[in-house]
């Protein structure tokens, strides 16, 4: 019937498609080029309103906390797990930097959370909690074996991957091939005399 008001499920409906089309976007715009996207980007790959958006997710906090471990948490979270499983310590240094600095050049949103560009976000600062534990444990042990040079720390690491963040997110991408080349550099630097190389 024309002029007919919608029904409250209608309205349920139009809102749960309206936000999982919004997730949707969010998810492909911080993964492809950061959580300071444009929400009016993100807003029109939806198909919806910037309003819109601040209506269903309060803004761009509730946005990223609604979508952050699709987009980054998880991968990370199971890069720690993995890390935790490899029992020869320099093999666990090796694949922790490797897939760490791998994570970093793909996914820009994890550079932001590295940065914590988005500090009033609780889940945000719990990710880098969570990565600073895992730091910190590796390094403890790597260090312990001799895995590492002694004098290297878990600050030292922090603020490796913060300089890495802060030259993707601002500086010249560089090529692959070169980044790669780059990491081995980084490995061959850090490791201690006693430590055996996971796939060197």
């Amino acid at each position: 019937m024309a002029g007919a008001v919608p029904s409250e499920s209608r309205l349920r409906a139009d809102a749960r498609r309206n936000s999982e089309q919004i997730r949707s976007a969010a998810i492909g715009a911080f993964q492809g080029q950061g959580l300071t996207v444009p929400l009016e980007e993100v807003a029109k790959a939806a198909g919806v309103s910037k309003a819109t958006i601040f209506n269903r997710f309060g803004g761009r906090i509730g946005l990223i906390e609604a979508v952050i471990e699709e987009v980054v948490a998880s991968e990370l979270f199971a890069v720690i797990d993995r890390t935790r499983t490899i029992g020869d310590v320099g093999g666990r240094i090796t694949y922790y930097l490797t897939a760490i600095r791998d994570l970093q050049y793909r996914q820009p949103a994890f550079n932001d959370v590295l940065l914590q560009t988005y500090p009033h976000s609780q889940q945000l600062m719990e990710i880098c909690r969570v990565g600073s534990e895992a730091n910190e444990e590796l390094i403890a042990a790597a260090r312990a074996s001799g895995a590492l040079r002694p004098e290297f720390t878990a600050d030292d690491l922090h603020a490796l991957v913060v300089d890495n963040a802060l030259a993707l997110k601002h500086g010249k991408r560089p090529p692959r091939d070169d980044y790669d080349r780059r990491t081995r550099y980084l490995l061959d630097g850090v490791r201690g005399c006693s430590s055996v190389s996971g796939g060197r």
